[in-house]
This record gives C-alpha cells, sequence and structure tokens, in this order.
C-alpha cells in the first residue's frame, strides 16, 4: 500500500508539473516538482527514522551517519 501512495504522490508530480510547465513555464515547473518530491523524500525519511526508533536502535544525525559511512 505505502509503495503505491509513493508511486500515486510522484505520477500526479508529474502530472501536475507539466501543466505548471504549459501554463507558467519549465522554471517554475523545476521549483514546484523540486518542493513537492523534497517533502515526500522528508516524509519517508522520518517514516524510517521513527521506525528505528521503535525497534530500539540509535538514531544517528546527518554528521554522524556521514562519519559513520564511508560510501
Amino acid at each position: 500500500m505505502k509503495r503505491f501512495q509513493q508511486k500515486a504522490v510522484i505520477m500526479i508530480a508529474v502530472v501536475v508539473g507539466s501543466l505548471i510547465g504549459a501554463v507558467k513555464g519549465q522554471e517554475a515547473r523545476q521549483r514546484w516538482m523540486f518542493k513537492v518530491l523534497s517533502k515526500q523524500d522528508e516524509r519517508l525519511s522520518r517514516a524510517v527514522r521513527k521506525s528505528e526508533a521503535r525497534k530500539g536502535k540509535i538514531l544517528l544525525d546527518d554528521i554522524e551517519m556521514a562519519a559513520y559511512h564511508k560510501s
């Protein structure tokens, strides 16, 4: 179900982005798409962190993750 929701959000963003691109131009389309997809990515990130916290894992911030994972 979550995978379907993710795909649906992306499909809606592409369709609405195309309409915005036709009306306001490609730059406005790119800004809007970036904003929508960034919000979606942030929600997914928060959900993963919340599920890891429930499992009892230690939560690391971005700097700690970058230092811990070298790739």
